[in-house]
């Protein structure tokens, strides 16, 4: 007689299941909640005690730790050894295995869970049954996920049995499963006994979307999030329009997410090709964004801009005209949302602008391995910030150092900026010495139309020369912002007082490749 074993947290499709398992002869193993489901529902079962011999305890943590269960479960069908073994001990085949696991990840994701009831629902019986299954797949069908059930059910109609290379599938998907389960485990116990440099990093992720293709049309490429999801983050953004993200959509949305959040005030954020081309704060969120468009009419189009207030009609308005390839936002007003779908493509994205900051860990891979780091969270404390020259920075340079300083650490190293207390004037990103990128952020600036002499400069790391402070005077820059360090900081500091620039050191760096 052909037997399943079923014993499933999650119940969805179970019952139909079992009722088509039963209809073609096959007999039903099942255990304590999934048995008394599916008897209510008819289905005739065969509890795991009378399997066993031996009585469910330990409040159910030993009931299908059991040689009878895993000696039906791994015995090979070909070899007589086996069989001979099973005669022996009077234990049965089990064929068909049907498992899904505690819901640990639920339980941790319960506001202020205990550790006790987190530790309880970690799945012992059930992870080594489908081990034992899914190793003996050769002989044994094992399924973890409701939606393989009418797969299974479909080739056991036609065939009598599934096919090798379905059982094989499926006992993959098994270890990808256990493995995904244990590796959440193993994060939690790891974050609960403060060990911050583990000599096995464990992590697991779910796919969430599969992509047309990856940073250029001949790569493939997959977007997987975090198991335990992350508010702010474009994995969890909601999009209400348009065509679905690409792999540059995405990483160009993170970076630009990343730059919203250092700001509390209305901002309103542009970025390309994973460097903002400029940003803009205001009263209001109407008025952070055309500070936003007026820092680089040019370099939005084709873009990303990101709003950390609600859409409105007028902003909605002024978004219409622009070529745009994402708008990020809390929310968007009705008439917003009238206005920016009639563009077929363009993406819209609502965000809660709430718990911004995360302890998540950044991940970079590189041939052969894979690099961990924090995030840069360091919130860099105004009045921590020591006076290098002469002159102090009025209170209206401090607005726009401070700004410039939020930009520059979202800037790709080399990275020089260009501000105002109310927006940027010109970003110089990714040069390979800092006096280019100087001079890109300088030069647009002055093509700006501005007033330079109430700009500021934001360097992202020290000025190992005076060369680019020199620069920045011959430009008409009132005040520095860099963090200081240099050997030959003197050498900057008096060309500085020289040109009556006042430089604060923040004794920090942004450094971003």
């Amino acid at each position: 007689m052909t037997r399943a074993l079923i014993s499933v947290s999650d119940k969805t499709g179970v019952v139909p299941f079992a009722k088509a398992l039963v209809s073609l002869g096959i007999e039903i193993i099942s255990t304590g909640g999934t048995k008394k489901v599916l008897e209510e529902e008819g289905i005739k079962t065969i509890g795991i005690e009378e399997v066993t011999g031996f009585p469910e305890m330990l409040d159910g943590r030993v009931k299908t730790l059991h040689p009878v269960i895993h000696g039906g479960l791994l015995a090979r069908r070909d070899s007589q050894e086996h069989t001979n073994a099973l005669e022996e001990h009077r234990i049965s085949y089990i064929d068909i295995v049907v498992v899904n696991l505690y819901p640990f990840k639920q339980t941790i994701l319960k506001p202020n869970v205990h550790y006790a009831d987190a530790i309880e629902n970690i799945d012992i019986g059930g992870p080594s049954m489908l081990r034992s299954a899914a190793k003996n797949h050769v002989d044994v069908t094992v399924l973890v996920d409701p939606a393989d059930y009418d797969t299974v059910l479909s080739e056991w109609k036609e065939y009598g049995n599934t096919r090798f290379e379905t059982r094989q599938t499926l006992a993959a998907k098994v270890f990808r499963h256990t493995a995904s389960y244990d590796a959440l485990i193993a994060d939690y116990m790891t974050k609960q006994v403060g060990q911050d440099t583990p000599e096995t990093l464990t992590i697991t992720y779910d796919l969430k979307q599969t992509l047309r293709y990856g940073e250029n049309s001949q790569q493939k490429a997959l977007f997987y999030e975090t198991v335990l999801p992350q508010r702010f983050s474009i994995a969890n953004a909601t999009q209400l329009h348009g065509k679905e993200l690409s792999y540059n959509n995405i990483k160009d949305a993170d970076a630009a997410i990343r730059i919203a959040r250092e700001f509390n005030e209305p901002v309103a954020v542009a970025l390309k090709h994973m460097n903002p081309c400029g940003v803009g704060v205001g009263e209001t969120i109407e008025e952070a964004f055309e500070r936003c468009y007026q820092a680089d009419p040019v370099s939005i189009f084709g873009g990303i801009v990101v709003l950390n207030r609600p859409v409105t009609k007028r902003v909605a308005e002024q978004l219409h005209t622009i070529f745009l390839e994402i708008i990020i936002a809390p929310v968007y007003d009705e008439e917003a949302l009238e206005i920016l779908t009639q563009k077929k493509n363009i993406r819209l994205l609502a965000l809660p602008f709430e718990e911004m900051h995360t302890n998540e860990l950044e991940y970079v891979s590189v041939l052969g391995g894979l690099l961990v780091q924090e995030q840069d969270n360091h919130l860099d404390e105004p009045e921590t910030f020591s006076v290098m020259t002469k002159r102090k920075p009025t209170l209206e340079e401090e607005k726009a150092l401070l700004l410039a300083w939020k930009v520059v650490k979202h800037v790709k190293s080399n990275a020089i900026v260009i501000s105002d207390a109310k927006q940027t004037l010109g970003i110089g990103a990714g040069q390979m010495n800092r006096v280019g990128a100087a001079k890109i952020a300088l030069e647009q600036a002055k093509q700006s139309g501005m007033d330079l002499s109430k700009a500021v400069m934001a360097s992202d790391a020290f000025f190992p020369m005076s060369d680019t402070v020199t620069l920045a005077s011959e430009y008409g820059i009132c005040a520095i912002i860099q963090p200081g360090g240099s050997i030959k900081d003197d050498d900057s500091v008096n060309v500085a007082n020289e040109h009556h620039i006042a430089m604060l050191k923040t004794d920090i760096r942004h450094f971003r490749h």
